[in-house]
């Protein structure tokens, strides 16, 4: 296995540092351009005190990811020294700059999204079947890559092994990439939360990625990580600054790209936990309404809120909710390193 943990921190601390410091420029910027985030009135009533606090904020960790990754990734392909196995070398060519590239093209919707929503004013940006047709054009456009570069229809599943499902591998992954693009976008309705749960997220597929030799994976991990620290540096609560639509589909995009190049999507699950929990909270909110004709499962969704209305504050939420993100990954991590045995 390639001893990545050098280049892995130094992502880390590079994407950290450049995430950071912009927002000593990028939220003036924001401010004086009046990009100020509109809070509904369907939300808390404490939230409209956040009133005009700058969104777009995810261009933070944007940027610090996109310029992380690719100086580390290639200082250590090539300065690095050691045996690269044909795996870690496809993933650096394929995987990783693909996966960038759907990520950032996630980012761009919800750019224009928030753009709309800001500068036009119009309150709900995008309509929902124009997000949902450009979120699938970009998961299609990243398979079909993926499957143009030589890759196939196969998925490893820890304890199963290797299987292959065929062309329905495409329509699921389409689907599955779409929807924890949107859960994480659900995610982000608290100071922190978002941020923080993809963080930890991050860390553990840069924990899995090292564990399997796949460095440039681990590097991108790494470098997301330091990206949603140094974001959170400005995004704890009391946030300074929220990361938008912009943001949080790039990251949705990410964790994706992430889970993908490891061949083993189903990660998504134990990792993403928090993610789908969101989600879920919101169908079944909308279900269980429509079912009874207008009653309600939780006070609220996504689930956050429903916490909020019960009297937590943002700031244990978030623990609470990082912490079982932890607890989660560090059963996937024990599932590949058992699985495969």
């Amino acid at each position: 296995m390639e001893n990545t943990t050098v280049w892995a921190f130094a992502a880390v601390v590079l994407s950290f540092l450049i995430s950071s410091l912009m927002g000593r420029k990028l939220i003036p910027f924001l401010h004086k351009l009046k990009y100020g985030q509109t809070i509904l009135d369907i939300g808390p009533k404490w939230h409209k005190n956040k009133q005009g606090t700058p969104t777009m904020g995810g261009i933070m960790f944007i940027v610090s990811t996109v310029f992380s990754t690719a100086p580390v990734v290639l200082m250590y392909r090539f300065v690095g020294g050691g045996n690269f196995s044909t795996d870690n070398i496809n993933a650096m060519k394929v995987f990783v700059p693909v996966g960038l590239v759907m990520a950032i093209l996630y980012g761009l919707i919800g750019f224009i999204d928030d753009y709309i929503k800001v500068v036009k004013k119009r309150n709900l940006g995008l309509t929902a079947k124009q997000k949902l047709v450009l979120q699938f054009a970009v998961a299609i456009a990243y398979l079909a890559t993926l499957t143009l570069c030589g890759y196939g229809t196969e998925t490893y599943i820890p304890f199963v092994g290797m299987i292959d499902i065929g062309f329905f591998y495409y329509i699921i992954a389409a689907i599955v990439i779409v929807g924890i693009v949107n859960a994480v976008n659900l995610t982000d309705g608290i100071d922190g939360l978002d941020g923080s749960i993809t963080f930890f997220a991050a860390l553990f597929f840069m924990m899995i990625s090292g564990y399997m030799g796949l460095g440039g994976v681990s590097i991108e991990s790494a470098a997301l990580a330091g990206g949603c620290l140094g974001f959170l540096v400005w995004n704890f609560h009391p946030a300074k600054v929220f990361m938008g639509d912009t943001g949080s589909l790039f990251l949705g995009g990410m964790v994706c790209a992430l889970a993908f190049s490891l061949k083993m999507p189903i990660l998504l699950i134990p990792v993403g936990i928090m993610y789908l929990v969101e989600m879920f909270s919101v169908m079944l909110q909308v279900t269980y309404f429509k079912l009874t004709h207008g009653k309600r499962l939780f006070k609220m969704s996504p689930i956050h809120h429903h916490f909020e209305m019960c009297g937590w504050s943002e700031t244990k939420i978030v623990i609470v909710f990082s912490a079982v993100t932890v607890i989660f990954g560090i059963i996937a991590f024990l599932c590949v390193i058992f699985g495969a045995a």
